[in-house]
This record gives C-alpha cells, structure tokens and sequence, in this order.
C-alpha cells in the first residue's frame, strides 16, 4: 500500500505540467520528432519497432500505406482473434435470432438455469464488440483504420445499451462504419442512415406521416429526432444553414424507414421500407424539389446532405480537429473541404491533403493533442509491448476513465479536445490505470524492461521526467514512464 500511495504522489506531481507548454526531449538519441509525430497522430501510439519501421520506409511511405490499408498484411494471430468472435459476422436479424432472450410465454416456459444461461448468452454480442475493437485498435498494423474507426463511430454515435441496440452495435461497426471509413463520405452516410441501430437510437423507426394508412399504435406521426441530428451532426453542421422547416421536410422525407426485426419481411439487415407510413407529397428540402416517390425521396436527400458545401466544411473542420490542433487553423479547413466537394467526398483524398500540408507538419503543433481516456489507454499498453492482455480489464478501466467503448449516450459522441478531459480526477484515474499496466494487472506479463520503454517511445521523455524517474525505485519506473506527460499527449 505505501509503494501504490508514494507511486500516486510522484505522478499527481505531473498534473501541473500539463497547463504548462509541452516539454521537449533533451535526449540526444531521440527519434526525429517529425517521425513521432506522424506515429502519434495516424496511430494509437508507439509500439516496440514503429520508429524503426519508419525511418527505413520515411514518412511518405508509412503514410500512403496507412491510407491504404488492404496493401497491410494483416497480423495471422489478430485474424484469428477477431474471426473467433461469430457475433461479427452476422445480421441484424441473426443477431436478435440468436441472442435475444425469450420473451413473453417462451420466457416462462424456461427454467431459472436455462434463462441465466440466456441472460448470460445475451452480453456476447457487445462483449465480443468491445474485445474486438480493443484488439484491433492495439495490435493491428493498419492503425490509421483503427483511428479512422473510432473517428467516424464516434461522428455517427450510437448508444449501446439503448434496446435492441446492444445486440446490433458489434454489427453497426462491422457493417456500416468499418467498410468506408477511407471510402466515400456519401457510402458512409448512407450506411448509417439505413442500419437499424441508427434507425432505433434516433427514433426514425418510429417516424410516420400523419394521416397515412399505417398511422396508428406507436406509429402516429412524425419524429424529427434523426432528421434533425442528421443535419446539426451528421452533415451540415449546426451553422449548416438550415431551417426548422427544413428538420421537418427532411423528416418528411424519411417516413418509413423503419425495422424489419426478425426478417419476416425478407431483409437479413434489419431494414424496412414500409410504404403505409411514408408521406408521398411533393417537398422543397434545402432549395431543391424532391418529388413524392417512396424511398428514393430518402437517396436524394442525402445526395443533397453529402455534396453540400456546409457538409464539406463541417467534415473537415472535425477531421482537422482531430488530427491537427483542438482550434484547427481556419486555411486548412478551408483546403480540406475544397478538396472534399473536388473528389466527391473521398475521405482518404481529404486525408491526403491532410497530412502533406503545412499544417499537420508544423511543428508548433507536435504532441499538442491531449489524449482521450480511450486514446491513452490503447497507446499505453501498445507502448509497453506485451501481447495478451486481459481485455475485459482494460474495458473496466475504461469505464472507469468516464469514457466506456460504445457508452456515450447522446448522439454527438464523445468530445475529442482537451478541455474536456484535462481535471485532477480524470489525472488520477489514468495514473491508476498506469499502475495497473506497470504492475501486470491487464496482462499475463508485466512490461518490457524501463530502456526498453523509453527507447520505443522515442527517447522523448522531457529532463523533467527523466529526473523524476531516475530517482525513484526501480519498481515505480515503468509507472512513470505510463503516466508521465509525454504520454498524456500525441
């Protein structure tokens, strides 16, 4: 107890650093800091190898792979992983087929045992979810993917535990945001649009044209609450330029698009057009006539959503956001969106111009991002090299850092600046979590010896921490190393 008390001292004496500008390294072995810095911001963090890997292709190599990810071979250990989890690789309505416990006179009929086993059965899906994007995130070589995951799951949020959603999420990721997060922005936003995960957390299931033949029970008129996060979020932004009256045209517009739960009207997805509840009138959506035509009304909606001019801006105002600097420079904003209406919405061509800009390569703003709970926790244990880990752990901690994975319960998602993140609790909570990982507590191996650590960060730690670690046991050293401010940023 006193070792874990004196550990969490030395590292709250890091918290004040932390409002001060970041330190830089005095070692004269460093990385070059350009080669760290490109690590930092397209992955999760430095593994053992990533700078030597590096600095033999250079940096305009390692980028165009990353944005390329099907020209990495994937690990043969972490496939095998993630083919193992068989929730993955279903459909919606397999999913609630084979997970859903029974409900109603089938429940009564089963036994305590067998409905413990059913309840039990029932956690795989969001379990197999989780420890997926955990393994990916950290042992996978195609890391820009993995971010890219977390970016666009993040932009299209969806809250796990709401309903039926906690089968479906695993499904959601695999199948509407995984396959296009370098893809086509307008591919990627018509995935979410129709997956039933998004449909039912944003009440578009619900969402009828009042008076129609099926308006009636739980289907009695309109629900705006998509139509209007698909505009304030998704797309347009909340200084996109619309109206309420466009919120409730565009709900218009999307009436109908609801749940098929159990295929019995001939789709596996989970999706269902039903023509009773859909508003067939003629509308006037952002300027532009859409004539009353069923589901196609929906296609051309978000045709106008994604080439529109307030989208390629909020776009990459959140993409230069999240790799560049918490308030991203304005020219960059404006490069990145002209080269977004340019490709059509061509999210690696955007990245593209992303990285070879002035920008992202100023070196003003290297290890200036503050590190999300999610983000410090991946690039803590890819840090240390270890290769099993306890994953169902590491979520637990996660939860505990306020950021569990698929927890964020409103539809903006989780914030990815600093302000929200930097307190002394949340600083306790990630030294903790340093500890855990130092100690061997999420792994079946405790970390790599400390030059091993220092050496596969780069030798970048500032003459502060240098100093701080050095007079300290040998048994707090890789604590610090963890918890220390350099790993606090990218």
């Amino acid at each position: 107890m006193k070792l874990r008390q004196r550990l969490v001292c030395l590292l709250l004496g890091f918290i004040v650093w932390f409002s001060l500008p970041t330190p830089t390294s005095t070692a004269s072995t460093s990385a070059a800091p350009q080669v760290l810095h490109v690590l930092n911001r397209l992955s999760y963090g430095l593994s053992p190898g990533d700078i030597e890997g590096v600095q033999s292709s250079g940096i305009k190599a390692y980028i165009q792979s990353q944005l390329s990810p099907e020209s990495i071979p994937q690990r043969p250990k972490l496939k095998g992983q993630i083919e193992q989890f068989e929730t993955l690789q279903l459909s919606p309505v397999e999913l609630l087929r084979d997970y859903e416990p029974p409900q109603g006179k089938r429940r009564e009929q089963l036994s305590e045992e067998e409905l413990k086993n059913a309840k039990k059965k029932a956690k795989q899906p969001l379990k197999q979810a989780t420890d997926a994007r955990l393994l990916r995130a950290i042992a996978s070589p195609r890391q820009l993917q993995e971010v890219m995951v977390d970016f666009w799951f993040n932009h299209f949020n969806v809250f796990a535990q709401d309903k039926e959603n906690r089968f479906w999420i695993g499904a959601y990721e695999e199948q509407a945001i995984r396959p296009h997060v370098l893809g086509r922005f307008r591919d990627l936003l018509a995935a979410t649009a129709h997956h039933p995960a998004m449909l039912l957390y944003l009440d578009n299931w619900q969402n009828t044209a009042p008076g129609s033949r099926g308006a009636k029970g739980r289907f009695r008129g309109l629900n705006e609450n998509y139509a209007r996060e698909l505009m304030e979020l998704h797309t347009l932004g909340v200084d996109g330029g619309y109206t309420q009256k466009d919120v409730i045209t565009l709900a218009r517009i999307l009436t109908g698009w609801g749940l098929d739960r159990d295929g019995s009207r001939g789709s596996e997805s989970g999706f269902y057009f039903d023509s009773d509840r859909h508003d067939y009138t003629d509308k006037i959506f952002l300027g532009q006539r859409i004539n009353g035509s069923g589901i196609q009304e929906g296609e051309q909606a978000l045709d106008i959503l994604a080439s529109h001019p307030a989208t390629a801006r909020h776009i990459s105002y959140k993409l230069a956001q999240y790799f560049v600097a918490d308030e991203p420079p304005s020219g960059l904003v404006d490069r990145l969106a002209k080269r977004f209406r340019q490709s059509d919405g061509d999210i690696r061509a955007v990245l593209e111009t992303l990285f070879q800009s002035r920008e992202f390569l100023n070196p003003d703003y290297y290890s200036s991002k503050f590190k999300t709970p999610y983000q410090y926790a991946i690039s803590a244990v890819r840090a240390t090299g270890v290769e099993d880990f306890r994953l169902t752990r590491t979520s637990r901690f996660l939860e505990q850092m306020q950021m569990p994975l698929y927890g964020c319960r409103t539809p903006n998602g989780y914030k990815m600046t600093q302000g929200i993140w930097l307190s002394p609790d949340a600083m306790l909570r990630r030294l903790n979590f340093a500890t855990a990982l130092a100690n061997g507590y999420l792994s079946d191996e405790k970390p790599k010896n400390v030059d091993q650590l220092i050496s596969t960060l780069g030798n970048r730690l500032s003459a502060q921490t240098q100093e701080v670690i050095e007079n300290s046991s040998e048994k707090l050293r890789a604590a610090l190393i963890l918890g220390s401010p350099e790993m606090m940023r990218r």
